[in-house]
């Protein structure tokens, strides 16, 4: 797949199924899926690298939530140990079923940052960008700025500290890092300059960019409709729940209409577009079919087969054969990609205002 907002379907419907269950066995065998898309396209990316280990951080993150829930939480009749003393939180009874249910807490944490990184492997940052919408386009060119203001500051700062290395000098004290941020802090002003240059030079910020008449009333439609889905979510909090479901739609649909008006006002154009494929329409029609049989399936099944509680005595999770083969379509992304990342400078998307 190479189509973003096939990824993005894929990556909704894996955070959707990892916020509403917490079985065990059912986040293992998504955290699986996640973990082979990734495998799959990290050898079809092979110039990316990841600034940290993922899988080191998943175990920080694993161990971290099984400590913290085991510390503050002394519920559960399978007692571990006992901490004495007065403590807050801490003192009192270490069961195995805070243990328990705080490592499948580590896990749904470790299952949204692996889904993350796996986007981030498969989607360009242009791409990325690209996704945000046309309303807010000035935002997208500060997004596209600032994820690349990093990697380039990163390489000035190795250049510089390699150029000090090869003058003999040494760091020893705070005093020795000051020849690597005095040129540093004054490449970074040069940068932005020649940035500032680039941008009005290509019409940035040019008067044929949308006026504030022109957005009033979208804007006004957009702050109504917010208050429309606030009013409609207490409703929904009450009694009044048709009530509330209908405020929710109009609001959503105020919201939604006046970020396409907006939109239609700020033009953006793209040196190659990223045209669907059958691969990219499988792929997303696979995650949607996942979610939906997985939300709609629970009624059928039950929820003790998601909504796993380890409280007071532990058991076994329930595992239901059939949920389990549609949690399998998380992998479909594996089977179709090819090669996702080709050059930077190929297709980079210019968001800009018309006539610029």
């Amino acid at each position: 797949m190479k189509q973003p907002w096939a990824w993005v379907g894929w990556l909704v419907a894996t955070l959707v199924i990892l916020s509403i269950t917490r079985n065990p066995l059912y986040l293992l065998l998504v955290l699986l899926c996640v973990v082979i898309v990734g495998i799959s396209v990290q050898q079809s990316s092979p110039g990316f690298t990841r600034p940290f280990s993922l899988w080191k951080l998943a175990t920080w993150i694993i161990l971290l939530a099984t400590i913290f829930n085991a510390l503050t939480s002394h519920f559960g009749t399978t007692v571990m140990f006992t901490i004495p003393g007065k403590l807050p939180l801490i003192s009192g009874r270490i069961t195995l079923e805070a243990i328990v249910y705080g490592a499948t807490n580590g896990l749904v944490l470790t299952g949204m940052l692996a889904s993350f990184a796996v986007l981030n492997i498969a989607l360009p940052v242009r791409d990325m960008i690209g996704l945000i919408p046309r309303a807010f386009f000035p935002l997208a060119v500060v997004s596209s700025i600032a994820v690349t203001y990093l990697p380039t500051t990163m390489r000035q700062f190795r250049q510089i500290r390699e150029a000090q290395a090869i003058r003999g000098h040494q760091m020893r004290t705070l005093r020795d890092w000051l020849p690597l941020w005095m040129p540093l802090l004054v490449g970074g002003l040069e940068h932005a300059m020649q940035l500032a240059e680039a941008m009005t030079a290509r019409g940035f910020a040019s008067p044929s960019m949308p006026s504030k008449g022109a957005t009033l009333y979208p804007r006004l439609a957009m702050i109504l409709g917010l208050l429309l889905l606030a009013g409609g979510w207490i409703l929904q909090l009450g009694d009044s729940e048709t009530a509330g479901l209908i405020l929710l739609l109009v609001g959503a649909a105020f919201v939604l209409g006046g970020l396409w008006s907006v939109g239609r006002k700020s033009h953006r154009t793209s040196y190659h577009r990223q045209d669907w494929t059958w691969k990219d329409g499988l792929g997303l029609g696979i995650a949607l079919a996942v979610l939906l049989l997985c939300t709609l399936s629970v009624p059928m099944l039950g929820k003790e087969t998601l909504f796993y509680d380890p409280y007071p005595s532990i058991t076994l999770p329930a595992f239901n054969p059939f949920l389990g083969a549609v949690l399998l379509g998380l992998v479909a992304p594996s089977l179709m990609t090819g090669r996702l990342r080709d050059q930077e400078t190929t297709g980079n998307e210019a968001v800009h205002p018309a006539g610029s």
